[in-house]
């Protein structure tokens, strides 16, 4: 009890920290209660009010086909949730299981691993995913793959480092005297000790996917319309930023705030985790 009072103390000490709490929590209750919080349906189109200024009916206003701004921007949180978490869920299962397996073993298996690692990293995500929509088209489901693909090398080199420190520890080398198999020490002592690190790379790329996520919707290549998607809304609203620029600004803000957020909690978290700076408080 003494130990998560003292983590929560550090976590939250910052004001910064607990601004950027709130605002993952607004975004993910406009992710979960969508149709709740809405106002209008996000497609359905007016062209009467086509790039209406915001007013009581219309909050943030309306876009370039008369959908209300406000509405679209909820739902797209779904999205930006959606491809965030599970992307990086997916980077991180693949990127954990290769790091884990080349720290632990090391020797040749380490040498393969990593160079295919390497090789990866060698090819820009961005191309990578223009060239994969390209020729299997756009989903929210291919998107998730293509970011989570981007997002392996990272976790797998900070696990194999992790890894490579813990393997030497003597709670291992007893569990290999014990006649424990390889998996059995892996998952039962190495991988439990190289946890909290791996914790706070995934709070951090999940700011980086969301971004990613609005960089490819912005090129085209991201989310299928009409499904609202922030980074489309800010490309469409880039050529209307002087006639409406609240259809631009507004889902650009959203982006920089939850991404922010996320960096943010981040950051904080990596300081709880550190024993070093719990040592101190």
């Amino acid at each position: 009890m003494k130990k998560a009072k003292r983590f929560c103390k550090i976590l939250f000490r910052g004001w910064l920290v607990r601004i950027s709490v709130l605002i993952i929590l607004f975004f993910f209750l406009c992710a979960v209660a969508s149709p709740l919080i809405a106002t209008h349906d996000p497609n359905a189109t007016d062209l009467y009010n086509k790039l209406a200024s915001p007013s009581r009916e219309h909050l943030l206003g309306c876009d370039q086909l008369g959908r209300d701004v406000f509405s679209r921007i909820v739902y797209g949180a779904r999205v930006a949730f959606l491809v965030g978490i599970l992307s990086v869920v997916v980077a991180m299962i693949v990127g954990c299981a290769v790091g884990l397996i080349a720290g632990y073993f090391g020797g040749w298996i380490d040498s393969v691993l990593m160079r295919i690692i390497d090789a990866q990293t060698a090819i820009p995500s961005m191309i990578l995913a223009m060239a994969i929509v390209a020729v299997l088209g756009r989903s929210v489901v291919m998107l998730i793959l293509i970011l989570g693909f981007s997002n392996i090398p990272g976790f797998a080199r900070m696990m194999r480092g992790q890894v490579m420190t813990v393997r030497e520890m003597d709670y291992v080398a007893a569990s290999k005297i014990r006649g424990n198999s390889s998996f059995v020490t892996m998952m039962k002592h190495v991988f439990p000790n190289c946890v909290s690190p791996i914790i706070v790379v995934m709070t951090q790329s999940i700011g980086g996917s969301i971004l990613a996520e609005a960089g490819l919707s912005f090129l085209g290549v991201g989310i299928e319309p009409p499904t609202a998607s922030w980074g489309a809304m800010v490309s469409a609203g880039f050529s209307n930023l002087t006639d409406a620029p609240v259809f631009a600004l507004a889902p650009g803000v959203a982006i920089i705030l939850l991404v922010l957020a996320f960096n943010i909690f981040g950051d904080a978290l990596r300081d709880a985790l550190d024993p070093r700076i719990r040592s101190m408080d």
